[in-house]
């Protein structure tokens, strides 16, 4: 009979998951060792190995798992069927809320995700864009218009540049936590929305110049 997994098995993995985020995040991925990861788990390194193969199991889960959860929001979210607006508002404070708690694991995402091998990799940047266009299809729905002048993607990307970059100023003790400035972001963009021009087609541009 196999042996069944101890007690705090599942904790414990998910405890080294965090500390190696932390140091990859702080680090870099290529700068940081098994060692490293050890001493921050107190733990012995052979001890790591019980819970992870090596390093690269390490990354690839914290980046997978990190997609994998941000995936899952959208279509937890879809689910709801909410009118598209409300929809778009729930969506972007669900994430910068997730952002909050996964601060390092999107880190590592965003830089150290190229250090993947090309297969980990496509899986990885597959659930990315399926995250994207949940998002875009929404914009789609509430600026038909953008849509059909192909901008819906790129108006779903700078609402991205919004969110994704955070980790970058926004500060623990600051005036504002990502709880805080979940509602600023989703005003900002739902404001700013109705308010963007499609661009003109080069047959209204004709029309313009005569």
């Amino acid at each position: 009979m196999a042996r069944g997994r101890a007690p705090g098995y599942d904790d414990q993995r998910t405890m080294i998951l965090q500390r190696a985020a932390e140091l990859f995040a702080q680090r870099g991925y290529p700068a940081t060792s098994m060692n490293e990861v050890a001493q921050a788990c107190g733990m012995s390194k052979p001890s790591i190995y019980h819970y992870f193969q090596d390093k690269y199991a390490l990354l690839l889960e914290i980046c997978d798992g990190h997609v994998s959860r941000l995936h899952a929001l959208v279509q937890e979210v879809q689910q709801q069927d909410l009118p598209a607006e409300l929809r778009l508002r729930t969506l972007i404070e669900r994430f910068v809320q997730e952002y909050a708690h996964a601060k390092e694991a999107h880190r590592v995402l965003t830089e150290d995700v190229r250090f993947l091998e090309s297969e980990d990799q496509q899986r990885v940047l597959d659930k990315e864009r399926a995250v994207v266009a949940g998002f875009s299809e929404t914009v789609a729905q509430i600026r038909p218009d953008a849509d059909q002048a192909g901008i819906s993607k790129a108006l779903t990307m700078l609402l991205f540049g919004m969110m994704n970059w955070m980790f970058t100023w926004l500060k623990p003790g600051g005036a504002l936590d990502h709880t805080g400035i979940a509602p600023v972001v989703a005003d900002l963009f739902m404001g700013g929305i109705h308010a963007v021009q499609t661009p003109a087609t080069e047959v209204e541009k004709k029309l313009v110049q005569k």
